[in-house]
């Protein structure tokens, strides 16, 4: 485990992650929330971005997207997937996300999706600040946790909702929502996987 960073296991496993992640509705993955997103367009921020599904459906309801990956295989094979003109790659990561910061963007809504929980409680802590700087007044944040076993040859930990919220109030982000559910992959639910999903608005 010590050995093991925040993206591992996933260049390994692209050609399943395509496969089980572009099978996946984004509007069924994302209905819990849809109704707090902004009206578009908004510039829109996707943190591992990975595929690209939920970067393109965002451009089809209207929204730009600079999709971050850090994963070099997900990010190349993903913007030949979704070629959309209004999705922007980037390669960055969390916490620092320097390349992100460097553009100089804010952006009225960020997703930061099954992201969050590979990272240890210090980089979370310096993530939060450095995510919350990148919201303009106003914007939302849409974050889901996942709990539950750990699958082989990823670095996890349990991160839950409340500590989540205690990190970004300080930070200027409200609270509007905090839903724990089911996950909506068969196999997941068998395995006792469920999602914590959170949604932040920025102060103005």
């Amino acid at each position: 485990m010590s050995d093991l960073i925040s993206t591992s296991g996933y260049a390994e496993e692209a050609d399943d992650l395509f496969v089980r992640y572009e099978a996946l509705s984004a509007p069924e993955t994302h209905a819990h929330w849809r109704h707090l997103f902004p009206e578009p367009p908004v510039r829109t921020l996707d943190i591992g971005a990975g595929t690209g599904r939920d970067a393109a459906w965002l451009v089809s309801l209207g929204h730009s997207v600079l999709a971050v990956e850090p994963v070099e295989t997900l990010r190349v094979r993903a913007a030949k997937l979704h070629p959309e003109a209004e999705i922007t790659w980037l390669e960055d990561s969390l916490p620092g996300l320097a390349n992100t910061h460097a553009r100089a963007e804010r952006f009225g809504m960020v997703m930061l999706n099954a992201v969050w929980m590979h990272l240890t409680e210090g980089e979370r802590t310096n993530g939060m600040e450095r995510v919350a700087t990148l919201l303009a007044p106003g914007g939302r944040l849409f974050m889901s946790l996942r709990q539950g076993p750990v699958p082989e040859g990823r670095r996890m930990f349990d991160v839950t909702g409340e500590e989540t919220i205690a990190l970004a109030v300080p930070c200027g982000l409200r609270p509007l929502s905090h839903v724990r559910r089911n996950s909506i992959m068969a196999e997941n639910r068998a395995r006792g996987v469920e999602w914590t999903a959170l949604v932040f608005e920025k102060s103005s």
